[in-house]
């Protein structure tokens, strides 16, 4: 007797023949589309209704942010412990339907103020946590273990659209329809994302207490930081974002100020580069078949930020300035996509199914979590040594972070981890 072969991995466009995850990744399209709608939107309707000013921005920003900072870890060993993650996102949804809703009201109704939108993006926010986190486990059990770079470049692919497609559509939408109306599409992108998860029904499980000593949150970082695999990428995600936001924090001041970019022109070019989101999203699937998911994830760690070195490097006549800056986003985007579709394969096939909602939340507060935190060192080191300098120190800290997962067994893995 000979033992089965292990099911061979499917091209992308075969899941996408496949029931369940159509409606599964079709959720996710729609949502996110309309989540880059309310990223223009929200920001606009404070600036152009409330008259809000840099601090108060400021407040909204954070507010959006501050959940995934404190709720991610709780979210994450809550869900795990339910056997029903899909229910959860259904309810996540709707939850934020019905709030975004409240906005247009409160704008029509002439009463609309800043603590309003605050506190509507906090809640939100919170809502959108316990979505990514469920997300985690239920992705594992819609799609198969060898199908995971093929489904994770398939929604990251229609991330990378959304980016392209959703500040156009969102601009064009304010444009029309003004702002608080403009937030409606986004309304029905959550109704249309639950009922499009209503139609699926894989089998989910519950954690139990005996899978891996526990399912508190104390016990599941303890499990990360017994793995080397799941370590490492945290500790690399945790230095490419702090240093990456030390960078972004800066950037637009820079290219404004220093090299003299309009907004408008720098609009453009960030759309444009925007497209290196979809070829990394295409590219990662056939190169991890051709040198292994470890060294897919090594080139992730390093595509991303290494390109954006040439930003600071910039300079001589407008067109020489324009290129460097067009091929530093267009490769950094190129870079994001192969790193987050490789890590996530692998983090997914590395975690025990009763810990996926953790590690889920653990990756969001290492992802957003920080953004603040590298913000403010951005805002500080640019005061102490200057734009150019502290642009320097952002990009060159962003690829040390590969260093965590060279020291690991990462690169020597060619294909994703048993379960």
């Amino acid at each position: 007797m000979t033992a089965a072969a292990p099911p061979r991995p499917a091209p992308a466009p075969a899941l996408l023949r496949e029931r369940v995850f159509r409606h599964y990744w079709s959720a996710h399209v729609v949502s996110m589309v309309g989540d880059q709608i309310s990223l223009i939107a929200i920001p606009l309707l404070a600036v152009l209704t409330i008259g809000a000013g840099p601090v108060e921005m400021g407040y909204l920003t954070a507010a959006a942010l501050l959940p995934n900072l404190f709720l991610s870890l709780l979210a994450g060993a809550w869900v795990d412990r339910r056997a029903y993650k899909r229910k959860v996102m259904i309810v996540a949804d709707l939850g934020r339907a019905a709030l975004l809703a409240v906005v247009p009201v409160l704008a029509f109704a002439g009463v609309l103020e800043l603590w309003h939108l605050c506190a509507l993006s906090f809640a939100i926010g919170t809502l959108t946590v316990f979505y990514e986190v469920a997300d985690g486990s239920l992705f594992a059990s819609v799609v198969r273990r060898p199908d995971y770079i093929a489904a994770n470049s398939l929604t990251n692919g229609a991330r990378a659209m959304s980016f392209v497609a959703g500040p156009s559509v969102g601009g064009v939408l304010v444009q029309v329809l003004t702002a608080p109306f403009a937030l409606v599409v986004d309304v029905l992108s959550y109704v249309g994302s639950a009922l499009l998860l209503t139609r699926i029904a894989p089998p989910e499980n519950a954690g139990s207490e005996s899978e891996g000593g526990g399912l508190g949150i104390g016990s599941g970082l303890t499990f990360i930081f017994r793995s080397a695999v799941l370590r490492q990428l945290l500790l690399g995600a945790t230095t490419i974002n702090l240093f990456n936001y030390v960078f972004h924090a800066l950037l637009i001041l820079y290219v404004t100020t220093v090299l003299g970019l309009s907004p408008g022109l720098l609009g453009m070019l960030i759309g444009i580069a925007s497209i290196g989101g979809l070829v990394g999203a295409a590219v990662t699937g056939p190169l991890t078949r051709r040198i292994g998911i470890g060294p897919v994830v090594v080139l992730g760690y390093l595509a991303f930020p290494l390109p954006l070195v040439l930003i600071p490097l910039a300079g001589g006549p407008q067109p020489a300035v324009l290129t460097m800056l067009l091929a530093a986003e267009f490769l950094s985007c190129v870079g994001v996509m192969i790193l987050d579709i490789g890590v996530g394969s692998l983090q997914t096939a590395a975690t025990p199914v009763s810990r996926l909602s953790l590690v889920k939340g653990a990756q969001r507060t290492v992802n957003y979590g920080v953004r603040p935190i590298g913000a403010l060192l951005g805002g500080v080191l640019g005061e102490l040594i200057g734009v150019h300098g502290a642009l320097w120190i952002g990009a060159v800290g962003a690829v040390a972070g590969v260093l965590f997962i060279l020291f690991s067994p990462v690169p020597r893995m060619r294909e994703l981890p048993d379960a």
